[in-house]
């Protein structure tokens, strides 16, 4: 039974990220998993509700953390700065609404990257995918 449970389990210390929408996991990647990058909808969600971020760099502690929102161009459209993490996995928040008004035009595909000091290159954690109400 431990075997089968802990096979659905992160490896404690390994490297991958968790995506919310409102405390329910959305996308969630660990190993080798994280190099494919999946697409979120944020369309079926209200502007009040919240995205919420969660990188595990191998059991360290993240510092200098950004979330980058690119347009389909890589052009940055908005940089979401936070403070060093306390603990290993510090949530991220962001409310959807300040994504959705990122959407210019028929621009309906963003890119939802991340990086900090142990990730300075960044990684793109997800395409966002918006429509027109």
């Amino acid at each position: 039974i431990c075997a089968a449970l802990f096979s659905f389990s992160p490896k404690p210390g390994g490297e991958g990220f968790e995506i919310y929408v409102n405390n329910k996991v959305v996308i969630q990647k660990f190993g080798n998993e994280i190099n494919t990058v999946q697409s979120l909808q944020l369309n079926q969600y209200s502007s009040n509700d919240q995205l919420t971020i969660k990188y595990h760099h191998c059991g360290k502690v993240g510092k200098n953390r950004v979330v980058t929102i690119k347009d389909g161009q890589n052009k940055v459209l908005k940089e979401f700065c936070y403070a060093d993490a306390a603990t290993p996995v510090a949530a991220m928040a962001l409310n959807v609404k300040d994504i959705v008004s990122l959407r210019k035009g028929n621009n309906n595909s963003l890119q939802l990257s991340y990086s900090s000091s142990e990730l300075p290159d960044g990684r793109v954690l997800a395409t966002i995918s918006l429509t027109a109400d």
